[in-house]
């Protein structure tokens, strides 16, 4: 089993602390500033959502980013969307990195910095949603790139919100107020930007505080039906995406 100090440095676009009371923070980054999401992060969060998995001395996790935004930059560097073997990486790294955070069987809490444009299905696998009056949310790349939103997106947002407002919100790309998302249910608190990560810590230790097993079993006993539909439905919709990509991609083709 993996010890903190064994991969806390391992992972350039996350910074990794945790207190003595095991709260672990990650915060989301790119070269210190907010996090722009490509190809090689994508990767990156497989092994470190596995990683954090593996630690039995993190207690609760916090997910939270850098600068103004939670994660709302995209960069196409290091996927490959558009060969067999490129869309092969993509698919077992999108199913994998999901289950790897559901495999983490502690608490999670996510404070949502800022703006939420892509892989906001990470942050509805958690437990505990914070957000400030900044923060919103949309599915914003998939249809950008002229590709399906199969990566979790699909399931998630009309788990959570239900299935009409969820497709309406995919179909649309609408954007998500904090407040609405707060009366939908997608967040729990809305919280001023100055005291989320207080506030996020405030919960954290709260909730360390409880019996190990207790914490622990309550995520395990909680995120059961989330296992069942990302098993169910992740690879089907990843499938989907690829097949939509390789459109794209003889469309491109044919244009050029």
């Amino acid at each position: 089993m993996p010890r903190f100090e064994s991969y806390r440095n391992s992972f350039p676009n996350a910074r990794l602390t945790r207190s003595e009371n095991g709260v672990l923070e990650v915060r989301f980054h790119t070269d210190g500033g907010k996090l722009i999401f490509n190809g090689h992060t994508h990767e990156q969060f497989v092994s470190l959502f596995h990683q954090i998995g593996s630690d039995p001395d993190n207690r609760v996790v916090i997910l939270t980013g850098s600068g103004d935004a939670f994660m709302d930059s995209i960069s196409s560097e290091g996927f490959d969307f558009f060969s067999p073997r490129g869309y092969d990486k993509i698919f077992r790294e999108g199913k994998k990195v999901l289950m790897n955070i559901l495999d983490i069987e502690v608490p999670m809490i996510t404070a949502l910095n800022g703006p939420v444009l892509l892989h906001s299905e990470y942050a509805l696998l958690t437990d505990i949603i914070l957000a400030t009056p900044e923060t919103v949310f949309q599915d914003k790349p998939h249809f950008e790139f002229g590709i399906v939103p199969g990566d979790g997106m699909h399931m998630l947002w009309p788990e959570v919100i239900g299935s009409v407002r969820g497709r309406y919100f995919l179909l649309t790309r609408q954007v998500l107020d904090a407040q609405t998302a707060k009366e939908w249910g997608v967040v729990n608190e809305i919280v001023p930007a100055a005291r989320l990560l207080a506030r996020a810590h405030e919960i954290a230790d709260a909730i360390a505080a409880l019996p190990p097993l207790t914490s622990s079993y309550t995520r395990i006993a909680t995120t059961q039906r989330l296992r069942r539909i990302v098993d169910e439905g992740v690879g089907y919709g990843l499938a989907l995406e690829g097949i939509s990509a390789a459109d794209v991609a003889r469309s491109t083709a044919a244009n050029g």
